[in-house]
């Protein structure tokens, strides 16, 4: 009787005890392979993610106006044979190194690079006296756009051009001009055509706050 109440109990501790272990040994496996799976997964994927968003940002080319190519404007004007012998003559500093010109960049003839207007002014009285606009082609600068009627401005407005000329009548001085005129060019068929030309006199009375009503073509 004692042994068969002595083995009974052993054989069930040895079934649970074995039972236990594989239970354990099942539960280690478990959280092995969810460790690795998880943990390696997250690992590769998360990178992954980070590449797939920040690898088209890097290889997708910068617009022109947000990374401009800096140009010598000087150089530019003093090499172009389409600038008059006039403007290259007076094109000199008026304080040590600094040249009177005006540079701004922006993309006015849709180009896969900035294009470049240069005002050259006068020293004196910044009036300018020539504006010249220049498009990158073949790796260089080619002169696309002139204008030398002093005085003369241009500018890059909203993807167009803007030329404003001062006009002067007989006995004006220079720091008050009779009106203006603002030509809008845009770039067509290969070359700048002008779009709009808008006309205003200024009013010349004693306390006068504006100019006269404005004449548009």
């Amino acid at each position: 009787m004692r042994g068969l109440t002595d083995a009974g109990p052993g054989p069930d501790r040895t079934h649970q005890a074995a039972i236990a272990a594989v239970a354990v040994l099942a539960a280690v496996a478990l959280s092995v392979s969810a460790c690795g799976t998880g943990g390696t997964g997250a690992r590769d994927e998360g990178p992954a993610h980070a590449d797939s968003v920040a690898g088209p940002a890097a290889a997708t080319s910068p617009t022109p106006s947000a990374t401009p190519q800096k140009v010598d404007p000087v150089r530019l004007v003093k090499d172009d044979p389409q600038v008059s012998a006039a403007v290259k003559r007076d094109l000199e500093p008026c304080v040590g190194d600094e040249y009177p010109v005006d540079v701004s960049y922006g993309n006015l003839t849709g180009g896969s690079a900035d294009d470049v207007v240069v005002n050259v002014l006068t020293c004196g009285d910044a009036v300018g006296v020539g504006s010249y606009v220049y498009r990158e082609e073949d790796g260089g600068y080619q002169n696309v756009f002139k204008a030398e009627e002093s005085p003369v401005y241009a500018e890059i407005d909203r993807g167009d051009l803007t030329v404003t000329k001062q006009v002067y009548e007989k006995g004006d001085p220079v720091s008050n001009p009779s009106g203006e005129t603002v030509t809008t060019y845009s770039w067509i068929a290969g070359r700048f055509i002008a779009r709009d030309t808008h006309r205003t006199r200024y009013s010349n009375a004693v306390g006068s706050a504006g100019a006269a009503p404005a004449e548009d073509n």
